[in-house]
């Protein structure tokens, strides 16, 4: 058995892979940049080494730094995670070839199945289904154009080498096609060194429904069932769930069977995950699903598989990696009750789900029974820009699926987290939504949106009079009022927006400091109102502000351009994302005060647009 392990990663995955190996009585040592020297995983682990500089391609990116600082600590393996270096094969045989174990997957299975058009061919050759579509070398746009025309619209462009969504766009029409193609080759490269793409058909119905997979040096190649991944926004999960709804017995073993015949063609070895579309509109069906790709990794959502098979992959991982057999056969697994999970991100929904930064003055999880919180921060940590907005996961585990989404709407409804904003109150109004309360969710289910899922929530009136009264009631200066009026309307601030707040009871103090209002897992500030002029902003003067620290990829304007409401003016790279920033009003370009390629500080000035 291994004995020491060095977790070449952050965060939360960190943290979860430390709970595990301590468990098995394994030595753990982190690493860390410069933003996470007081992060949590550095705190949990045994030992920790310094790796560099904050930004990910000067630290958590450099290999060599990871081998180094895994010699240099005396570690004997490393677990990469997931992201960062966890699916480069190079950096799997240098960790090899240093003379230190590789928790994960042989590098010719990564290789085999990092390309996505590599990959689907190989599937092809296996007997597993695979999505119609192009797959070639030739990536000339006019090319590429006429094979999505042939293919027929809508399709998606991916990146061959993606992953988490990102390197991939869903193109509507020609018209679209050209823009949608440049975005996706830039952010490919950007992510993961490759700006080559795919394309295949869209499908209008479709479910994301994976296979969890595992082998081990023996010959030994298991599934441990399905999970159902189609609340997307954008292509990146939301909720996550197993197993599947809807899915029967037939079809389960019909898909088991496919993605076990996947990881045997590659030969795998450690944790995987066999990823399939479905077209889901006449149910589930096991002629109408179709191979997508392979993780070959572990995956963010893989709790809610150890929730319903009692099974540690981690423990798994590391099992295998030290030369031991699967510790079950096939034969010794099943599926108990129903697990579900929801990423919490620091983000803000209201705002197109822009990343949200800064210290976590609170953070409260809610803890119920059949909970289980994964997290890699705590209350005072700091959100830096550098990394993956992902602050914790909440998994519930239940008897069935309504009892596991109960659970889990209690855990969000408890969490109270500020001033960082976070998407708990999108998650919720999600759990909620009639399609997903049902089962009956596909990919395309929050794009069709109305607005109400990301609405800015608002608190309710009873817990705005609470808090305003609470304020008054802890005033040094409170007491009792003759003649007092019984109710009285009184001014205060709701995070910078003046609101008018009925107070009830006789009394002439005013409040004098803030207070939090908490309700649903949404946080607001409350605070008292002074006549200095200060409350809500204007309706801006055509600043053009850059929301949060990054790189300027492209300028779409020029001065003296004529823009219209919504027209995108320039291109924002920021924790690992393009953010297109608008016009937010019919007007002219004034100014333009960055070019391509130039880095800038949240709320720099960017442009300026005049009004007409």
């Amino acid at each position: 058995m291994i004995t020491s392990l060095l977790i070449a990663n952050r965060g939360e995955i960190a943290c979860r892979i430390i709970r595990t190996a301590r468990a098995m009585g394994i030595r753990t040592i982190a690493v860390y940049s410069d933003a996470d020297a007081q992060a949590l995983h550095v705190r949990m682990a045994d030992a920790a080494v310094h790796i560099g500089p904050s930004p990910a391609r000067e630290s958590y990116l450099v290999g060599d730094k990871i081998i180094a600082a895994a010699k240099a600590s005396g570690a004997e393996a490393i677990h990469p995670g997931y992201g960062f270096l966890s699916e480069n094969a190079e950096f799997a045989q240098s960790v090899i070839d240093a003379g230190l174990i590789w928790v994960g997957p042989n590098p010719a299975s990564i290789t085999a199945m990092g390309l996505k058009d590599a990959a689907k061919h190989l599937m092809a050759d296996a007997g597993v289904p695979v999505t119609p579509g192009y797959l070639g070398e030739n990536q000339e746009p006019a090319f590429l154009a006429d094979r999505a025309a042939d293919i027929g619209y809508p399709v998606l462009i991916k990146a061959v080498a993606g992953g988490g969504g990102k390197g991939m766009r869903l193109v509507e029409n020609a018209t679209d096609f050209a823009d949608a193609l440049a975005s996706c080759q830039r952010e490919a490269a950007a992510s993961f060194g490759n700006p080559h793409v795919l394309i295949e058909k869209y499908i209008q119905t479709p479910r994301h429904i994976e296979v969890q997979v595992f082998g081990d040096t023996h010959g030994n190649i298991v599934h441990l069932f399905e999970r159902d991944c189609s609340l997307q926004r954008r292509h990146q999960k939301v909720i996550e769930e197993a197993p599947a709804p809807g899915m029967d017995d037939t079809t389960r073993d019909a898909l088991c069977a496919a993605a076990v015949r996947a990881a045997k063609a590659v030969d795998y070895v450690g944790a995987g995950t066999i990823e399939f579309i479905a077209d889901a509109s006449e149910g589930l069906r096991a002629d109408r699903i179709w191979f997508m790709e392979m993780n070959t990794r572990l995956q963010v959502e893989h709790p809610v598989t150890e929730e319903i098979t009692g099974v540690d992959l981690v423990e798994w991982q590391l099992r295998v990696a030290s030369g031991e057999p699967l510790p079950l056969t096939q034969a010794d697994l099943s599926i108990n009750g129903w697990a579900m999970e929801a990423r919490l991100y620091a983000e803000d929904p209201a705002s197109g789900f822009l990343p949200s930064i800064g210290r976590l003055d609170l953070f409260q999880l809610g803890e119920v029974d059949g909970g289980r919180i994964d997290t890699g921060v705590g209350e005072g940590a700091e959100i830096s820009p550098f990394y993956d907005p992902m602050i914790a996961k909440l998994i519930a585990h239940g008897a069935d699926r309504d009892d596991a989404r109960a659970i889990l709407a209690d855990m969000l409804a408890d969490s109270a987290v500020w001033p960082v904003k976070t998407n708990t109150p999108f998650l919720l109004r999600a759990l909620s939504h009639p399609a997903f309360a049902a089962g009956h969710v596909d990919t395309g289910l929050i794009g069709r949106d109305d607005g109400s899922l990301t609405a800015a929530p608002q608190p309710s009136t009873a817990a705005l009079t609470n808090a305003a009264m609470a304020m008054v009631a802890a005033s040094p200066h409170a007491g009792f009022r003759l003649n007092a009026p019984d109710r009285r309307d009184a001014p205060f601030l709701l995070d910078g927006e003046r609101v008018t707040v009925a107070l009830h009871g006789p009394g002439s103090a005013q409040p004098t400091s803030a207070m939090l209002v908490a309700e649903a897992g949404a946080v607001w500030q409350i605070m008292p109102f002074r006549q200095d002029g200060r409350g809500s902003a204007g309706d801006g003067d055509g600043a053009i502000i850059a929301p949060m620290p990054g790189r300027v990829i492209s300028v779409d304007v020029a001065v003296g351009d004529a823009v219209a409401k919504g027209q995108k003016l320039l291109t924002l790279e920021a924790m690992k994302m393009e953010h297109s920033l608008t016009a937010p009003f019919d007007g002219v370009v004034a100014e333009l005060l960055v070019s391509a390629g130039a880095q800038v500080q949240v709320e720099a000035v960017l442009a300026r647009i005049d009004g007409e």
